[in-house]
């Protein structure tokens, strides 16, 4: 019974001393101003190729005109070495310089359709038709990094 009591008191004070955790952001640590959108997409197991080939001519291509103008950073494409476990095998990621990135812009968006045209919207469209059939999405987020000091 001593044992168990010892025990019991252990845990309780770990886990109250993460409770009092107090650390201070810009002080303990730095938030990043780049904001990374981040999708995560389950895709069946014997479609990820397929699924990739739709995002090249989709996805893949408005975000190199997105880059190409400056509205993001970067882009990236991460696949799971293995893709028949866990919740999503696909993470897609959009990284913007700033929140300031993500706000509707008249000026960008003409920009961009003018740079993307109305035929890469209609192909667009026929290819992502067959989405549903091989991906789900799982989970969006939008993230910054932290720097501890």
């Amino acid at each position: 019974m001593k044992t168990i009591t010892r025990m019991a008191v252990l845990l309780f004070g770990f886990s109250t001393s993460m409770a009092w955790a107090d650390l201070t952001p810009f002080v303990d640590y730095d938030i990043g101003e780049e904001v990374m959108s981040v999708t995560t997409v389950k895709v069946k197991v014997n479609s990820i190729d397929q699924y990739l080939e739709g995002i090249r001519d989709t996805w893949v291509h408005t975000n190199n005109i997105a880059k190409e103008l400056g509205h993001i950073k970067d882009y990236g494409i991460y696949v799971s070495q293995l893709p028949g476990s866990g919740d999503f095998n696909v993470v897609l990621t959009v990284t913007m310089a700033n929140a300031g990135a993500l706000q509707p812009s008249k000026e960008k968006f003409d920009a961009f359709m003018k740079k993307w045209g109305e035929k890469a919207a209609d192909a667009s469209e026929k290819i992502s038709k067959s989405y549903p059939d091989i991906r789900v999405i799982t989970g969006e987020y939008h993230l910054r990094r932290i720097t501890m000091k």
